[in-house]
């Protein structure tokens, strides 16, 4: 299924790892938002994009480590990287500016990104947040 035009669901789930992590609708729904405002956006500016994480439910959340209050339990965020590593700052300072970015924290190489589609964006950035 497609989200958008260059994303596919499937990309976010990563089934084949964790085949229990199925999202409901509404999850759905809140990724094809983040696909079209945020990641489809940032493709334009830093090319094609490699999503690490998407969509968790709290299965994968606890066994991934990530916090009980994660937007990816939400379908509201993704770990993503340039498929160019030499974009990264390009993707990073485009989505520091973008009007629906919800959070953005970065990694080596990677970031995650958030964004709700029923609340204001609170624009938290934080660069070298993961060490």
């Amino acid at each position: 299924m497609r989200l958008s035009p260059h994303f596919k669901l499937s990309e976010f789930l990563n089934l084949k790892k964790y085949p229990q992590n199925i999202p409901t609708m509404q999850d759905v729904v809140n990724l094809t938002y983040g696909c079209h405002l945020l990641l489809e956006p940032a493709r334009v500016v830093a090319g094609p994009l490699i999503v690490n994480s998407g969509f968790r439910n709290s299965e994968v959340n606890q066994k991934v480590g990530g916090v009980s209050n994660s937007q990816h339990l939400l379908g509201q965020a993704a770990d993503i990287r340039p498929k160019d590593p030499s974009q990264f700052w390009q993707l990073v300072e485009f989505l520091k500016i973008c009007e629906h970015t919800d959070q953005l924290l970065t990694g080596n190489g990677w970031l995650h990104i958030s964004w709700n589609p029923f609340t204001p964006p609170r624009h938290y950035i934080r660069v070298g947040y993961y060490k």
